[in-house]
């Protein structure tokens, strides 16, 4: 059996530094920790110094989504292992879609796709993974599911049921209280909730979304500053099921830390 902790999208400076003063505790609870650093620098894509950030604080799988390619850093870390951009990209695209790892002598597969629905356009991530799981020795598989329909994550959730040991969604950045094991054993949230400022539109400062909505022109998202909160979803897997599943919470604040696990593991 695997203990698994996955991270919600690390959203700017107060994801990476609730990351990196957070994530080292955990590391004698949980076997493998997978997060997404979809939005760690400025809000926006991954370079290296928050590549660096989030391994050094013990992550295993650091996975992205659809910013991949905002900072010229990440073609030079697309190499390593760890790092997992979308798998239903067109051949050629640098990187890969999935890695396996040798963890307590079980094989993991960790596997980053992107949706479609209200997204920019890309393969078909259910005939993406269909092919995907034709080939042997993945061993239990997390998929992150990078979408923004919550009909489109839940029916990739279904579709996979009993071919994967998890399907976590990603990308809104609230988590949902959804979480659960689908009949033939695949653990499912449709959105893990993200790690990041707390007082904020999804991680934004409120006046920069506030004003584009007021005046229907493009403003300016400043990544909120103050305390932030760290979203995930924990998991206990064996032989590509998952045997127990919950929502981790925890707070970052002025005046002291809150924490919460629904269930505890």
């Amino acid at each position: 059996m695997l203990r698994v902790l996955f991270v919600g999208d690390v959203y700017g400076r107060p994801g990476r530094r609730l990351i990196a003063a957070h994530l080292p505790t955990l590391r004698e609870r949980f076997d493998f920790m997978v997060v997404n650093g979809e939005n760690a620098a400025g809000g926006f894509g991954l370079n290296r110094e928050a590549f660096e950030v989030i391994t050094g604080a013990g992550a295993g799988a650091v996975t992205l989504g659809n910013h991949a390619w905002h900072h010229k850093d990440v073609y030079k870390l697309l190499g390593d292992p760890r790092l997992i951009r979308p798998l239903n990209l067109p051949s050629g695209t640098p990187g890969r879609g999935y890695s396996t790892f040798e963890v307590n002598g079980e094989r993991l597969t960790v596997v980053n796709a992107l949706g479609r629905v209200f997204m920019e356009a890309s393969h078909n991530p259910f005939l993406a993974l269909d092919e995907l799981l034709e080939q042997g020795d993945l061993g239990s598989v997390i998929v992150d599911f990078h979408a923004e329909a919550t009909s489109e994550k839940a029916a990739l959730g279904w579709h996979l049921d009993g071919r994967v040991a998890a399907v976590i969604g990603t990308h809104t950045h609230v988590a949902t209280a959804d979480t659960r094991i689908l009949p033939r054993g695949t653990g499912f949230q449709t959105d893990a909730g993200f790690t990041g400022p707390m007082h904020s539109i999804i991680g934004a400062d409120p006046e920069g979304p506030l004003q584009k909505f007021l005046t229907e022109r493009p403003h300016r998202f400043a990544v909120k500053d103050g305390g932030a909160e760290l979203n995930g979803v924990m998991m206990e897997i064996k032989a590509n099921r998952t045997l127990k599943i919950g929502r981790y919470h925890h707070e970052e604040r002025h005046s002291g830390e809150r924490h919460s696990e629904e269930p505890a593991l």
